[in-house]
């Protein structure tokens, strides 16, 4: 569905090197990445602010060109065919709304149906089941304006999909919502794709989204992929520790087994922690039949924990591609995309 080879984007910046005079500076935003995302799959793209991320998803719908490398998005050139390729795509950026500000929702999607051609009989029906699966009934007739922003992040959803887009790229989607907005983003995405098989783009610095929504994490750090691959194998790749947390008949002296070192003793609960890699199941059985247990549970390490890590280690590479390993951060050059104008309809 979205295929990138060997892309590269850059800018030329002019900075100031004296009172009088402004020096030429060229910055690439995105170097040599390629990836591939098959129809249906869920995606989290990760990355710092400025790694290239939302460079990458302006070039993907067509509104920034490549400054070399090869991009097809559903079988098509994002610059070249982009008005084709709108109608195939939905677009949700978190700092932006795509809908009419003066206008009551209601209203906004009616122009909607009309601007990309939807049958009256399919835009009644993804209405309803939009306005069923994200609460939407009680504002439909208020203008955004005066939308909360969890208020207004839902009706921006239910624009990018009343024409049932096969892919679609989501900023920063819950940027600002309350845990209750958040958690009704979140189910209506894992229903969407669960029903319909929309394929989707995630990029989002909440670890909580992709947790609950992307399996594949690929990250990009100062433009180039560091890794790309499932969650589960970077927690295993970068390494840290899981938590077991056991619950004995009573206090007791911290617990000594082999492989695993005691964290923290509270009464009769103990944390012990362990390495990422190892198996669970030869510590677990140890403590059994050593201690009085009453209970127990394993913790795996905090995903923003790991993500930090891959950022300040450098210990990611693409599998496969012989990359090397991200380079240092240098806040001097991590230049954010130049400004490109907004998604329009």
């Amino acid at each position: 569905m979205i295929e990138v080879e060997g892309v590269t984007k850059s800018f030329v910046l002019r900075k100031r090197a004296g009172r009088l005079r402004r020096e030429r500076v060229d910055v690439q935003a995105v170097r040599d990445l390629s990836f591939r995302i098959a129809p249906g799959e869920m995606v989290g793209y990760l990355g710092p602010n400025g790694a290239g991320k939302s460079t990458t998803i302006k070039m993907l719908i067509g509104i920034l060109v490549p400054s070399s490398g090869h991009l097809r998005v559903a079988g098509l050139d994002p610059s070249r065919q982009r008005m084709e390729l709108a109608r195939r795509i939905g677009v949700v950026f978190g700092q932006r709304t795509t809908l009419w500000w003066d206008l009551p929702l209601r209203d906004g999607f009616d122009l909607l149906r009309h601007i990309y051609r939807i049958p009256a009989d399919r835009f009644r029906e993804n209405l309803d089941r939009f306005v069923d699966l994200l609460d939407l009934a009680s504002f439909l007739d208020t203008p955004v304006r005066q939308l909360s922003l969890g208020q207004r992040m839902r009706g921006d959803l239910t624009a990018a999909l009343l024409h049932d887009p096969e892919i679609v790229y989501l900023d920063e989607p819950t940027i600002g919502l309350d845990v209750v907005s958040k958690t009704a983003v979140q189910g209506f995405l894992t229903e969407l794709n669960r029903e319909r098989g929309t394929t989707v783009l995630l990029t989002t610095h909440d670890m909580t989204d992709i947790e609950q929504l992307c399996p594949r994490v690929p990250v990009i750090d100062h433009g180039r992929l560091g890794f790309d691959g499932l969650l589960r194998d970077l927690r295993d790749r970068i390494g840290g520790e899981r938590t077991l947390v056991v619950d004995l008949a009573g206090p007791c002296p911290p617990i000594e087994v082999d492989g695993a070192r005691v964290v923290r003793v509270d009464g009769p609960r103990q944390w012990l922690g362990f390495p990422a890699s190892a198996s669970a199941a030869p510590l677990v059985s140890a403590v059994v039949d050593r201690y009085p247990l009453v209970d127990l549970s394993i913790r795996e390490p905090a995903i923003e924990d790991v993500i930090a890590r891959l950022y300040t280690s450098g210990a990611g590479t693409a599998p496969g591609t012989g990359r090397s390993p991200l380079p240092p951060r240098d806040p001097d050059t991590m230049q954010d995309q130049a400004p490109g104008p907004a998604p329009s309809r």
